[in-house]
């Protein structure tokens, strides 16, 4: 298991307890993750930072689960942006990609990124991909588009947890992402009211996650900046990282089971076929030769 100190640059999330286990606590560093994520899809700073939150809470969201468990998270939307999809597993593997990913407003009131102008309203699915027959599906509304406020109200509604949530993206003006992290805190079963009044107050007083980690803060600093006197134990610590699953060989199953009338359709219109990856842009082409296998390896699944 990678161990980060706070001289290490590299994306990683800590879970921990705080207050003797009143409060189940996360932070992660996802600088790299979600500027992987921009450069792959070509992401405006607008589009980068919708999409660097969500990949931040679906991280948060994979590491609680077990592997070979994963998660999905859709946010489907209104807004110009119209979509995000994003996936975890409990390793700290993320990918993710967002319908419009050019979407490009002016900045808000605050001078910041709209994000919540790019997303509007819409709903906020998420899938859990335990193992069993059936996912377990949960889903509210969207109450604000800023992405970390429609956790909050996810957990809250959908999971009866008490959340804060808070996740930030700071973009470089020349589109790059210079910083990307986030925090989570929930308030376990039987939490003292000091220890909600104290939680409540941090929360308040928080700095603004994406300045926190261009300051230097790794993830057990995103901690402490949260829980004051509140004494932390640290459960976990794991890297992050933008990866995809997809390979050639998935999208050559893909191909044949389109069967064998419209592959040898393909060959004979096209020569030639080319399919891109949502999730991280990969390209994969295939040739006349290529098709022909794959034509035969159809027909002779069809007899």
């Amino acid at each position: 298991m990678a161990v980060y100190g706070s001289g290490d640059r590299g994306d990683h999330l800590v879970q921990a307890l705080l207050a003797d286990g009143q409060v189940r606590a996360m932070a992660a560093v996802t600088t790299r993750t979600v500027e992987e994520a921009r450069w792959r899809h070509d992401l405006s700073p607008t589009a980068a930072a919708a999409l660097g939150r969500t990949l931040t809470v679906t991280a948060f969201l994979g590491a609680m689960l077990k592997a070979p468990q994963k998660v999905s998270v859709e946010i489907v939307c209104d807004g110009p942006i119209k979509a995000l999809h994003a996936q975890a597993d409990a390793e700290g593997r993320v990918r993710g990609y967002v319908d419009n990913p050019h979407v490009d407003l002016p900045v808000n009131a605050r001078g910041k990124l709209d994000v919540a102008g790019a997303v509007g309203h819409g709903t906020l699915y998420v899938i859990r991909d335990l193992g069993l027959r059936e996912p377990y599906r949960g889903f509210v509304p969207l109450v604000s588009g800023e992405i970390g406020e429609d956790f909050a109200y996810y957990f809250l509604h959908s999971e009866q947890t008490p959340s804060v949530v808070a996740v930030g993206v700071l973009v470089d003006p020349d589109h790059r992402v210079r910083a990307a992290g986030g925090l989570l805190l929930q308030v376990m079963p039987g939490a003292s009211e000091e220890v909600i009044s104290v939680l409540e107050q941090r929360a308040r007083e928080l700095p603004p996650m994406s300045s926190a980690v261009d300051q230097g803060k790794d993830a057990e600093g995103l901690l402490a900046l949260a829980a004051g006197d509140l004494d932390v134990r640290v459960l976990r610590r794991l890297p992050v990282q933008f990866k995809c699953s997809c390979s050639r060989e998935r999208f050559e199953r893909a191909l044949v089971a389109l069967g064998e009338e419209e592959l040898r359709d393909m060959l004979e219109t096209d020569g030639s076929a080319e399919l891109v990856c949502h999730f991280c842009s990969e390209v994969y082409r295939f040739d006349a030769k290529d098709l022909a296998a794959l034509l035969k390896a159809a027909s002779y699944r069809q007899q």
